[in-house]
């Protein structure tokens, strides 16, 4: 096995979207767990422009140093991969740990994915076990992470589930790339050697609703499929040319029953014409929507906009492990 790093500090970054309920729980539980910890620590907490009192919460925690809590707040709602990669930004640790803020990934597996992490992995994926979601979630997720494999090659079982660890250098690689849209999980993995996938718990969600709402899903899947692969581009030539040779056949084919039988039976001609007209025009309309998929991001791309816009950043940053033994 290759020689890695000691970790000598970890990064807990979690995004944090309208979650004042879970907070409180969220905030004792992840130090508690962060404070079992051997290596020096700090979690940095996301605000991607929350509109409760998610922002005051998260000010009050960064202001007792004995939290070791950094809060990043963004000036609005840029979505979670964009905050995450904010939070990578601020996050100075030889290893970060992703985690959502809605506690269906419980905080007290963060000393697992350390532990795994130590063993000489780039990335330490998570499978939910027992998954506390609906059939239709489910059903998405299934769908999302099949196409993903087959998209990447990579065989990853659980894609969705942001409780992860990435190894430092795994980190400076995300942060170099420029895209707009980025799903972290599998551009982490395009740079990542050595993954894992270890099972962890998942709990039922208790406060507040899922932030993925249908359309959200669906432009998720957009995203994804525009930024893994050119494939669809290249189905799209290959149907096109099949429509063109059935509508070159079918028109040879009508030629042919018309002199045969006569104008009677081909009914002048008017509802083949239709059916003619129809598939071309769905087949156009799948294949501009595909072409504007494509080039709305690379004008996303060429705009060079940045990701996100910190308002302002609040906390002193991490403890080291000393102090730590004397804070308890």
């Amino acid at each position: 096995m290759a020689q890695f790093e000691v970790i000598k500090k970890v990064s807990v970054v979690i995004p944090v979207y309208n979650e004042e309920q879970s907070l409180p729980a969220l905030l004792s539980r992840t130090i508690a767990s962060c404070r079992l910890l051997t290596q020096s620590y700090e979690i940095i907490l996301v605000d991607d422009g929350s509109s409760d009192r998610s922002i005051e919460l998260l000010t009050e925690a960064a202001e007792v140093p004995e939290n070791c809590v950094i809060a990043v707040l963004l000036n609005r709602n840029y979505g979670q991969h964009s905050a995450i990669m904010a939070g990578f930004n601020h996050a100075s640790g030889d290893l970060v740990i992703t985690l959502d803020a809605d506690l269906q990934n419980p905080p007290e597996e963060i000393p697992r994915l350390v532990l795994k992490a130590e063993e000489g992995y780039d990335v330490v994926g998570t499978v939910r076990a027992n998954r506390r979601d609906s059939w239709f979630r489910k059903s998405a997720s299934k769908m999302i992470n099949m196409m993903i494999q087959r998209a990447t090659g990579k065989s990853m079982g659980d894609y969705g589930c942001m409780l992860r660890a990435y190894r430092r250098h795994i980190i400076e690689a995300m942060l170099h790339c420029h895209e707009r849209s980025t799903f972290i999980p599998i551009l982490a993995n395009t740079f990542a050697r050595k993954t894992v996938e270890i099972p962890v718990q998942h709990a039922e969600r208790e406060f507040g609703d899922s932030k993925y709402s249908l359309m959200k899903l669906i432009n998720l899947m957009y995203d994804l499929i525009t930024c893994l692969t050119t494939t669809p581009l290249r189905l799209l030539s290959v149907v096109g040319s099949i429509v063109a040779l059935c509508g070159f056949v079918l028109a040879l084919a009508l030629i042919l029953m018309r002199v045969i039988f006569g104008p009677v039976w081909a009914a002048d001609g008017v509802f083949t014409l239709f059916a003619l007209l129809f598939m071309f025009i769905g087949a156009q309309f799948v294949g501009m929507g595909l072409l504007g998929e494509y080039i709305g991001r690379i004008y996303n791309d060429v705009r060079a906009r940045p990701r996100y816009f910190v308002q302002k950043v609040i906390g002193t940053g991490s403890v080291d492990v000393d102090t730590d033994q004397e804070n308890k």
